[in-house]
């Protein structure tokens, strides 16, 4: 534990000198602007045509900040030899990547933060306020994907070499996952017979981060009519008292299988050096 707090405080201050950081925070802040202007011209109570399209800005724009910046944390000690030094000392695989992870996520909800809170101080300047419950549906859905998506980058991360490598990987998993799975779901589901497709799509969509938190959001901010009939079962489940509590399962589930995924790749690769 001692070792993985060092870990993680020393990813604190690495990544608030990382240039790349700021580059996204400022990146990140006149996308929260944006957002304030569409709030602008429509309210953020209940699911709109406006939440759903700031929903899908938020899903273009955190998950690819997310895979480059953590999976450029982990190449880059690879590349520059920090790892070696690391190394050299009793400290466990587990304890570096979970303090990498920890570290990661306290910059990246800086970042976060920081947006909204702009955008949000910008908007109460002018009058043009958001409420409170849509914003902070949005500002935790914004969390989650972070965190989610940061365990998928640390998988990366260990996966690749380089950060060359890891820009293609991350730029290719978030084409994959974000601009292209809709289209692939929709090719792919024509190919099973009738009665696997129900099955398919729930275990499709429990694999895609992206895709259940959206849905999750969606229920939540009352619009699971907009999901269509095939999607009531969805609805039901959400909508009652114990759903929030499996979806964070769920959501934890994933961030331990990629980080535990990416340690027992570290090590088996640490093994053989």
């Amino acid at each position: 534990m001692r070792h993985l707090a060092a870990i993680a405080a020393r990813e604190i201050k690495l990544g608030f000198r990382n240039p790349w950081a700021y580059s996204f925070m400022a990146l990140f802040a006149l996308f929260s602007l944006a957002l304030l202007l569409i709030q602008s011209q429509a309210g953020l109570d209940g699911y709109t045509s406006t939440t759903g399209t700031m929903m899908n800005l938020i899903l273009y724009l955190l998950p690819l900040m997310t895979m480059l910046l953590g999976s450029f944390a982990l190449t880059s000690e690879k590349e520059e030899g920090g790892w070696r030094l690391l190394s050299s000392f009793s400290l466990r695989t587990h304890s570096y990547l979970w303090g990498k992870y920890f570290g990661l996520a306290v910059v990246l909800l800086v970042i976060v933060a920081f947006g909204f809170g702009l955008s949000g101080i910008a908007g109460a300047f002018f009058g043009q306020g958001f409420a409170l419950a849509g914003y902070g549906r949005l500002l935790l859905f914004s969390a989650l994907i972070v965190l989610s998506f940061l365990g998928l980058s640390v998988l990366m991360g260990s996966i690749c070499r380089n950060r060359w490598q890891a820009l293609t990987y991350g730029v290719g998993v978030w084409f994959f996952l974000i601009l292209g799975w809709p289209t692939m779901l929709i090719a792919g589901l024509g190919f099973p017979p009738y009665l696997w497709i129900k099955p398919a799509l729930v275990a499709l969509i429990f694999v895609n981060p992206a895709e259940l938190n959206r849905l999750f959001f969606v229920v939540k901010m009352g619009g699971g009519s907009v999901l269509g009939p095939e999607y009531y079962r969805w609805v039901e489940w959400i909508e009652r008292p114990a759903g929030s509590l499996i979806f964070a399962i769920v959501c934890l589930a994933w961030i331990v299988a990629y980080v535990e995924s990416a340690a027992w790749l570290w090590e088996r690769g640490r093994r053989r050096e």
